[in-house]
C-alpha cells in the first residue's frame, strides 16, 4: 500500500511539473493596462491575449522555459520563466520606438488600408466554406459531446462560509480552469454520443444517438432545457454567431473590417502547412464583439485554429467570460475538417475580476470521417429513436470506446459526487430553491407530485377583488406519459370558489397522439386574445394583474369543458382535433354586458350563452428543439416560427348549444436575426367568422389596460374597444440589442437596449352581429374605416432586469376615453 502511494505520489509530481501555468497583467510605462496584448509561448501555437483589464492567464500541458509578449506601438517582450507557476505577474511593455514596414503602425485602432492582415481575410471570404464535409457526396463521423457546469472562484472564504458549512468535503478536489487560471468544482455533467450522415447530393443528414449519460440536475426540465438551448450549432465562417440570443460579428465576418482591428503577428508550420497567425480586437466598446486571434493556412486560407473571447465591455447580460475554440484536421490542401470545438461560459451576477459564478464548458470532439458511401434515401428517413431506455443506459466498455477526449480525474469523480450531495439535506435545500425559482413548482418527491404554479398564487381584478390561487400536478419525471394538473382559486370580494382540472395522456410515442381533456370553472378576461380560451388551465395576466389602466371590468365567467386528441404525423407538424362546451356570461353584467336578442328566451334577451364547438387546428413550428418524450415536451429554444390554422364549427342544438356557426383562423409568427442589428419578431393574425354569434363568440382586437408590456396585444387599447368577426393585424417588434446606445458616448456604458415597435389592426363587424348584440351595454364598432396602429419606442436592460415601452395611439383618437399615450414594462432575466 505504501508502495503504491509513493507512485501515485511520483506520478502527481511528475503531472504538476509536466505543466507550465502563466498570469498577470500587462501595462504600459504610465500604469495603464494593455488590452489585447499578445501572450505566447515561443516557438508554439499556444497564446492567448489579455482582457479589457489587461489581465491573462495561459496554461500549456507542455513545459516551456519562456513566454513573449507584445502588441503594436509597443516593443515585444521575452520573460525567463524560473518556475512552472508564475501567477501576479506584472508585465511592462515599452513603447516602439520602430514601425514595421508591412503595416502602417497605430497604438489601438489599425488602418484598413496596405494591412497584411486585411489582404489575408479578404482571401478567406473568397474561398470560405460551410464545412469540409460539404466537399463530398457523402459523409459520416462520430460526434462526442461533452457539457460541464462548475462553481468557480472558489477559496478558502468561500469553504469556510455558513453557506458551505457540512458540505467542506466537496471541495478536497479541485481543479484549475486553463481559460482564467480560476479554481473551479464540476456539479454537472452530461456526455453525449451520436454518429452522423449526411447526403449532399439529395441535402440531407440525420444523427444516430448511441449514448446518453448525466449526473447532477439531470432530472430537472427547466435546467436541462438551459443547458440545451445554451450551447447551440455555430459556424465561424458565417458573418455572425448568435450566442444567448444575441448576434456577434464573427472576426471572419465581411463586416469584420469595420467591426475589428486585423494584425499581422506571425507566421510558422502547423502539421506541415505554412500558417499565418492573425490577431483580431475590437474597435470600438459596448458592441458584441470578440477578441483573440486565428491561424489560416497560406494556400487554402483555410482555418487551422481560432479562438474567440467575448469582450467585458459587451452588452450582454449575467455573462462574464466567453472562450471559444476550434481545432481544424489537415486532410489535404483543399480539406480541412473540424476536429474539436471548445466553449466555455463564465456566468456571474458581477463583471468584477474577483467576483463568483458558474463556468458553462461544451467540448465537442469529431471524428473517424468517412466519405463517399452512398445510401438509400430511405436510410435517411429511418431516424432513430433518441429517447431508447438503451441509450441511457450504456456500460462502462461502451463509454470507454465513446470517449474522444477522456474525461479528467474531476470529471470522472463528479457523478461519485453528486450521488453523495444528494444525500445530504442542505444540499437537498439549496437544489430545492433553485428548482422552485426555475421552474415555480415545489416538488413532493415522497407523493410524485408538484405543488404549484407559485407564480399564480395572487391576483386581482374587479369582480373577484383579491384572489388566491392554489394547485398541483403529478410529476415522476420530464419523460411522464401523462399527467394531472388541476388548481383551486378564491375571490374575497365575489366570495366564491374557481376550479380547474387536466388530464394528458400520450397514446403512442412514436406519433405523439396524445388525449387531452379537462374542466374549468372560473373568471377570464377574453378581450386579450384573438383565439377562444380554451386552455383549461391558462389564465391571462390581464384578469389577474394588480394593477391596471381605467376600469377592468369587462370579465366573463366561463364554464368550459374540453376534450381532444393531438398526433405528430411529421416532425414538429401537429395535427389537433377536439370539441368544448363553453358557458359564457358576464361577470359584472351592470358594467358588461353580454345579453342578446333571443326570441326564445323570456324577454326575448338571454344573458348567456352555452356553445359547443368542433375544432380542427394545424400547428406547424419548422426549426422548434425539445427535449423529453413524455406527454409535455420542454421547448428549448426560441427562434422558431409558427404557422397555425384552425376551423372551428358551432353546432347548435347538440348539448344545448346556442349558435350555428364558422370560424377559420390564421396566425403566423417569425423571429428574425438580422445581422448585427439585432431581433424583429413579426406576427400576422387574419379570421373570419360565418354567421350570426352575440358579443361572447366574436373577435376582439386584444387591448391591454395592464401596466406590462404584452406581445401582440395593443397597449392602447381598452378591452373591447374594437368587436370584429374579420380582422387582420399586423405586429413590428424589433430589439437592437444596444446597436444604437452603444454608438453614444454618455448611454454606452450603461448597456442600455433600445427597441421600437408597430402594431396594427383592421376589421369589420355585420350590421346583423350589431343588431344581435344591440342590448350590449359597450359602444360596437371595428376598425373598419381605416387601420388602427400604434407605435412604441422601449429602452430595456435598465439595471439589467427592467424594460420600459413608451406607447403612443395613431389614431381613432376621438372614441371615448382613447388613450392616446401609456407607459408599461416587464420586469425580466434576459442576457
Amino acid at each position: 500500500m505504501k508502495r503504491l502511494l509513493v507512485v501515485v505520489f511520483f506520478l502527481s509530481f511528475c503531472s504538476l511539473f509536466s505543466q507550465t501555468k502563466v498570469g498577470g497583467i500587462v501595462v504600459d510605462p504610465s500604469g495603464s493596462p494593455v488590452a489585447f496584448a499578445n501572450i505566447i509561448f515561443p516557438n508554439s501555437t499556444e497564446g492567448t491575449i489579455t482582457n479589457d483589464n489587461g489581465r491573462f492567464y495561459l496554461e500549456s500541458d507542455n513545459t516551456y522555459s519562456k513566454v513573449v509578449i507584445s502588441f503594436i506601438g509597443y516593443e515585444s517582450k521575452e520573460i525567463e520563466l524560473t518556475q512552472k507557476v508564475n501567477y501576479n505577474m506584472e508585465i511592462v511593455l515599452e513603447e516602439s520606438t520602430q514601425q514595421l514596414k508591412e503595416v502602417v503602425v497605430y497604438t489601438g485602432k489599425q488602418s484598413k488600408k496596405n494591412n497584411p492582415a486585411i489582404d489575408i481575410l479578404k482571401k478567406i471570404w473568397a474561398k470560405k466554406r460551410e464545412n469540409g464535409v460539404r466537399k463530398f457526396k457523402q459523409y459520416q463521423y462520430d460526434k462526442y459531446e461533452k457539457i460541464e457546469f462548475d462553481l468557480n472562484t472558489i477559496d478558502s472564504a468561500l469553504i469556510k462560509s455558513k453557506l458551505f458549512r457540512g458540505l467542506e468535503f466537496m471541495f478536497e478536489n479541485l481543479d484549475t480552469s486553463r481559460v482564467t487560471g480560476k479554481t473551479y468544482l464540476p456539479m454537472f455533467l452530461n456526455e453525449g454520443f451520436s454518429r452522423v450522415y449526411g447526403d449532399n447530393e439529395i441535402e440531407t443528414e440525420k444523427e444516430d444517438v448511441l449514448g446518453n449519460k448525466s449526473s447532477g440536475f439531470d432530472g430537472h426540465q427547466s435546467i436541462t432545457a438551459f443547458v440545451e438551448d445554451l450551447y447551440s450549432d455555430y459556424d465561424v465562417y458565417d458573418n455572425y454567431l448568435k450566442f444567448f440570443d444575441k448576434s456577434f460579428t464573427s472576426p471572419l465576418s465581411k463586416t469584420g473590417v469595420d467591426t475589428y482591428n486585423y494584425v499581422l503577428s506571425d507566421s510558422t508550420y502547423i502539421d506541415n502547412k505554412w500558417c499565418y497567425n492573425i490577431i483580431y480586437y475590437p474597435r470600438r466598446k459596448n458592441e458584441l464583439t470578440f477578441k483573440g486571434d486565428f491561424w489560416v493556412a497560406d494556400t487554402t486560407y483555410a482555418i487551422k485554429k481560432i479562438n474567440l473571447q467575448v469582450t467585458k465591455s459587451a452588452n450582454i447580460n449575467w455573462v462574464k467570460e466567453v472562450y471559444i475554440e476550434q481545432e481544424f484536421d489537415v486532410v489535404n490542401d483543399s480539406v480541412f475538417l473540424l476536429k474539436r470545438d471548445y466553449m466555455l461560459s463564465d456566468f456571474s451576477f458581477s463583471k468584477k475580476e474577483k467576483s463568483r459564478g458558474i463556468y458553462g464548458k461544451r467540448t465537442t470532439v469529431y471524428d473517424n470521417y468517412q466519405f463517399n458511401t452512398t445510401r438509400p434515401p430511405e436510410f435517411y428517413k429511418a431516424e432513430s429513436d433518441p429517447y431508447d431506455p438503451r441509450v441511457f443506459s450504456r456500460d462502462t466498455t461502451f463509454w470507454k470506446n465513446a470517449r474522444l477526449e477522456n474525461l479528467n480525474e474531476d470529471e470522472s469523480g463528479i457523478f461519485k459526487l453528486l450521488d453523495t450531495l444528494k444525500t445530504v439535506p442542505k444540499f437537498r435545500t439549496y437544489y430545492d430553491i433553485v428548482s422552485i425559482l426555475g421552474s415555480g413548482y415545489v416538488e413532493i418527491d415522497k407523493w410524485n407530485i408538484d405543488i404549484g404554479d407559485i407564480y399564480s398564487t395572487f391576483g386581482f381584478n374587479d369582480a373577484e377583488g383579491t384572489r388566491i390561487r392554489a394547485g398541483a400536478r403529478t410529476y415522476f419525471g420530464q419523460n411522464d406519459t401523462w399527467r394531472l394538473e388541476g388548481y383551486m382559486a378564491y375571490g374575497f370580494s365575489d366570495k366564491k370558489f374557481k376550479h380547474g382540472l387536466s388530464g394528458k395522456f400520450l397514446l403512442d410515442r412514436k406519433s405523439r397522439l396524445i388525449l387531452s381533456g379537462g374542466h374549468r370553472r372560473d373568471i377570464e378576461q377574453l378581450g386579450v386574445s384573438l383565439t377562444a380560451t380554451n386552455d383549461v388551465l391558462g389564465r391571462s395576466i390581464a384578469s389577474s394583474s394588480l394593477v391596471t389602466v381605467g376600469a377592468n371590468n369587462r370579465l366573463t365567467n366561463i364554464n368550459l369543458s374540453t376534450a381532444s386528441l393531438e398526433m405528430e404525423p411529421a416532425k414538429n407538424f401537429r395535427v389537433r382535433i377536439g370539441g368544448s362546451v363553453r358557458t359564457l356570461a358576464s361577470a359584472l353584467p351592470d358594467d358588461f354586458s353580454l345579453d342578446y336578442i333571443d326570441p326564445e328566451a323570456p324577454g326575448g334577451i338571454s344573458s348567456e350563452v352555452k356553445q359547443f364547438d368542433l375544432s380542427t387546428t394545424l400547428i406547424y413550428t419548422p426549426g422548434r428543439r425539445t427535449i423529453g418524450y413524455g406527454v409535455e415536451p420542454v421547448n428549448v429554444n426560441d427562434d422558431y416560427s409558427t404557422v397555425l390554422l384552425n376551423y372551428t364549427k358551432g353546432v347548435r342544438g347538440f348539448l344545448e348549444s346556442d349558435f350555428d356557426y364558422e370560424k377559420i383562423q390564421f396566425s403566423y409568427r417569425q423571429p428574425w436575426q438580422i445581422g448585427g442589428f439585432g431581433r424583429l419578431t413579426s406576427s400576422v393574425e387574419l379570421g373570419k367568422t360565418f354567421g350570426e354569434v352575440p358579443l361572447s363568440l366574436l373577435s376582439v382586437v386584444p387591448g391591454n389596460q395592464t401596466l406590462f408590456s404584452l406581445y401582440n396585444t395593443f397597449p392602447n387599447l381598452d378591452f373591447y374597444e374594437f368587436v370584429t368577426d374579420t380582422y387582420a393585424t399586423l405586429h413590428l417588434e424589433h430589439n437592437f440589442n444596444g446597436r444604437l446606445f452603444s454608438r453614444i458616448p454618455i448611454l454606452r456604458n450603461w448597456n442600455l437596449r433600445e427597441i421600437v415597435g408597430l402594431r396594427g389592426a383592421w376589421g369589420q363587424l355585420s350590421d346583423e352581429n350589431i343588431a344581435l348584440s344591440a342590448p350590449a351595454n359597450i359602444p360596437l364598432m371595428a376598425p373598419e374605416d381605416q387601420i388602427y396602429w400604434e407605435y412604441s419606442f422601449g429602452i430595456g436592460n435598465i439595471f439589467k432586469i427592467l424594460r420600459i415601452d413608451f406607447n403612443f395611439r395613431g389614431n381613432y383618437l376621438d372614441n371615448p376615453d382613447a388613450r392616446r399615450f401609456g407607459v408599461t414594462g416587464t420586469f425580466g432575466f434576459n442576457f
